[in-house]
């Protein structure tokens, strides 16, 4: 099997107002282990503020497994990833056009 590495990255915005219930709720557990078990790695989520007083997500993983999709549906239809969206998603608005979480284009890359 070779594997080979994917990298990605997605951009939402976060209700100012929910801005410290999704930093406590990410403290915990979560569903780190659903993520792991579907083959994400480092995934990590940052936080800014913008000059205009709105608060985006930044979020980062790698994906290191054989079938991206087979894994994706998997983690999609799991009831605990699903509650896990239902608590998460009422807090973030999607940029104009999306439906969730926009993907970046990866432009550059040092291993």
């Amino acid at each position: 099997m070779n594997r080979k590495k994917r990298r990605f990255g997605m951009i939402i915005e976060l209700k100012s107002e929910y801005v410290e219930d999704y930093k406590s709720l990410h403290s915990g557990p979560g569903i780190r282990d659903l993520l792991t078990k579907s083959n994400i790695t480092n995934f990590s989520i940052f936080l800014k503020k913008m000059p205009d007083g709105r608060y985006y997500e930044f979020a980062y993983y790698e994906y290191v497994g054989d079938d991206y999709d087979a894994d994706m549906s998997r983690l999609s239809k799991n009831p605990r990833n699903v509650d896990w969206l239902r608590l998460c998603d009422p807090m973030q608005v999607p940029l104009p056009g999306q439906k969730g979480w926009e993907q970046l284009n990866e432009i550059f890359y040092n291993e």
